[in-house]
Formats: structure tokens, sequence, C-alpha cells
């Protein structure tokens, strides 16, 4: 049975409120900054997941370095 991604929101050492995002296989594949309040970090993982979808993928590395 393959996983799948999720978007984990937790609570870091300094007490305010992070996600991660997680792959199928349990790699952590993007982060968020830290933010005060628990909605706020729930709101954030929401926009990423509303907004990747519309993302294109852009390379800013020069054409001899892409091997």
């Amino acid at each position: 049975m393959v996983k799948q991604p999720k978007f984990v929101i937790f609570e870091d050492k300094a007490g305010e409120f992070r996600w991660r995002l997680v792959a199928g296989n349990g790699e952590p594949v993007a982060a968020s900054e830290s933010y005060p309040h628990h909605q706020m970090a729930v709101n954030s993982a929401y926009r990423v997941k509303e907004i990747a979808n519309l993302a294109t993928v852009v390379t800013e590395v020069p054409k001899e370095r892409q091997k």
C-alpha cells in the first residue's frame, strides 16, 4: 500500500508552529517558517498546497552545468 504525502503541523522547540511536507515514503520534502499560532501554520500549508499545482519549474543553472 502506497502512503499519501501529507502536511504535518507540529510545535517546535521555541513553542511556535510549523508544517513539514512528507512524501509517501516518509521523507521530508519541504518545511515552513515558524508561526506564532497553530492556525497560521495550517493556513500556510493549505496555501502552499493550493499554489503548488500552479507553479512552473524554472532552472537558473547554466546549460553546461545541467547534467
